[in-house]
């Protein structure tokens, strides 16, 4: 979670969606301050990578294999939202630490775990598919918790965070799947951070299973989340403010 305060918004989307603003006393002079300075960092991080995403498409007159345009911020920004999880252990916003753990390390192993370690994907479409989803999502989602902690949003602003998650959060979840979907035959060829028996530690583990249990686990765990984003998204458009 990056940020809440007046009209500010949870953690609890998983980056796609929307959820009801919370009202509720918000973070210190100090922790305020920190929190602004990091969203408008992590706003201009993402305003980079689209940027780059734009740029490459520009140059090459072809959407194919602009991963490597963007790799380096992406890898950057995206592994800097682990602060997020600190920022609700140690209490400067009001989210679970749990929760946005989940999420984060979620977009954190996707970028890491699969898109970087296994190279033959980096030129599958499917990351580019949730690349945009994410950095228009990211863009959107920093922007609202630092004009929310000035307590100054903008409606623009306001409508997209509560409204693109319909289109961006299945686009997301699409990338993620055709991307792991895609790692597969290469990383049973490999091997990939699997343990064989018999070792030392008499302990096995198979990275290729584990890639196909987080693809079954899609299902249950988005389909819940994109159904609370809906609900969450109705009732802050039911109970928010005519003067916001």
């Amino acid at each position: 979670m990056a940020a809440s305060g007046s009209g500010g918004a949870g953690r609890a989307d998983n980056g796609y969606g929307s959820q009801q603003p919370r009202r509720r006393k918000g973070p210190g002079a100090l922790a305020t301050t920190y929190l602004v300075i990091y969203n408008v960092v992590m706003t201009a991080g993402w305003l980079v990578i689209a940027v780059g995403i734009v740029r490459a498409y520009l140059t090459k007159g072809s959407y194919h294999s602009l991963y490597y345009s963007i790799e380096k911020p992406l890898k950057f920004f995206q592994t800097g939202a682990l602060l997020e999880i600190l920022h609700c252990a140690f209490g400067i916003v009001p989210s679970s630490v749990v929760l946005t753990a989940f999420q984060v390390m979620s977009r954190v192993f996707l970028t890491w775990a699969v898109t970087h370690s296994v190279k033959e994907v980096q030129n599958e479409d499917s990351v580019l598919l949730f690349v945009v989803a994410w950095t228009i999502t990211e863009i959107i989602r920093y922007s609202f918790y630092t004009f929310s902690l000035l307590n100054h949003l903008p409606y623009l602003i306001k409508w997209a965070r509560y409204t693109l998650f319909i289109v961006l959060y299945p686009m997301g979840v699409s990338g993620e799947l055709l991307t792991i979907y895609a790692a597969l035959p290469f990383v049973r060829q490999a091997g990939l951070y699997s343990i064989s028996l018999p070792n030392k530690y008499n302990f096995s583990f198979d990275y290729y299973t584990f890639l196909i249990l987080v693809m079954i686990s899609y299902i249950p765990s988005k389909y819940t989340i994109m159904l609370r984003f809906c609900v969450k998204t109705v009732y802050a458009k039911l109970t928010e403010n005519p003067s916001d």
